[in-house]
């Protein structure tokens, strides 16, 4: 199939985007180059990203004499894209602001498509991804799988939290213990809490402590109150939550991070809470279920689909019992679901 030709007008307007965001990063790269010639800058000390705004990043040090201090920072030519969570080098101005000099490897790094579908990078060097799950709505394994899957590709740990509690009874009791055995067999690490009774959440203060974390899970399952709770005095005007309403504003994606009173930092933002399978293959699907690792490359055609092939290790692990017939199923479509185009 050709490629759609595009029109003048189409044309016109990507020459036009592509040519404001080099002038954007060639301005920045201006600023802060005469930032550094200048004589108000003082010595070198580390920090990290907490927000971005724009053509700056506020940066809070974590050296003395700037312990805690955030400080809008541009940023020097040639770092690449930052983000919060990114730990960097930079220098103080004298009355304010600064510049950032540096960049330190990023352990981990969170991704999502921008508005033109282009993967961008939100937030790096995260500890945990936190999948919040809830007795009601009903949890699903096939998306609770998905965001199992999107944590192990971007290689962050995952942790499944069963949140409301609450709302556990002989109804569901059963059905939901079933569902979290599978996890639990699999060394997936199980929270779970009830804000409405306290339940459970001294053990996620002391999970959360000296930790990065992010928080997903669809919607209704209580994110909204649990970072609520875990940040209790915080008012954000900008977008990532509203805490009178104790929900999301979906009004931008810009992360920032925070840090819970009772210990460890939490990055927030709708975009990260939306995270899922953008572009993932299919060789980093099988290597999502973690435990279809020790089986993968020993099928006996090399395009084995894993379907109904004859030596296919995949099946014949699937048969032993050394692979659930939910994960296995939840593997199928989660592959239909990418070859179509659907992945969340």
């Amino acid at each position: 199939m050709s490629k759609r030709k595009l029109t003048k007008q189409q044309t016109w307007r990507i020459e036009r985007i592509q040519k404001e965001r080099v002038e954007r990063t060639q301005k920045r790269g201006d600023v802060a180059e005469e930032l550094l010639q200048s004589s108000d800058l003082g010595p070198e000390t580390e920090g990290i990203i907490i927000s971005h705004f724009g053509t700056q990043v506020e940066v809070e040090g974590t050296q003395e004499p700037f312990i805690g201090v955030s400080t809008r920072c541009n940023l020097r030519a040639n770092l690449g894209q930052l983000v919060t969570g990114d730990k960097v080098v930079w220098r103080p101005k004298q009355n304010e602001g600064g510049v950032v000099v540096a960049t330190t490897p990023r352990n981990t790094s969170l991704s999502r498509p921008d508005m033109h579908g282009r993967i961008k990078p939100v937030a790096a060097n995260i500890d945990h991804i936190i999948v919040v799950i809830a007795a009601e709505p009903v949890a699903h394994a096939n998306l609770i799988d998905r965001y199992l899957v999107a944590a192990e590709t971007v290689g962050i740990p995952p942790v499944i939290l069963l949140n409301k509690c609450d709302l556990i009874d002989e109804s569901n009791q059963s059905d939901l213990n079933e569902l979290l055995k599978t996890y639990e067999d699999l060394n997936y690490k199980i929270i779970r809490t009830s804000i409405k009774h306290q339940e459970g959440m001294e053990s996620l203060y002391s999970f959360l402590q000296d930790k990065t974390s992010v928080f997903v899970g669809q919607s209704g399952v209580g994110k909204s109150s649990l970072i609520g709770t875990l940040l209790p005095d915080i008012d954000i005007t900008v977008g990532e939550l509203s805490q009178k309403r104790k929900k999301g504003v979906h009004t931008t994606t810009t992360a920032r991070l925070f840090h819970m009173p009772k210990g460890g930092d939490l990055i927030d933002s709708p975009g990260i809470r939306e995270f899922g399978l953008w572009h993932i293959s299919e060789d980093e699907l099988m290597n999502g279920f973690i435990e279809f690792r020790p089986h993968i490359g020993y099928c006996r055609f090399r395009d084995c689909a894993h379907e109904k092939e004859p030596g296919c290790a995949i099946l014949e692990a699937l048969e032993k019992g050394e692979i659930t017939q939910h994960r296995f199923q939840s593997f199928l479509r989660i592959k239909h679901s990418i070859r179509e185009n659907q992945a969340f």
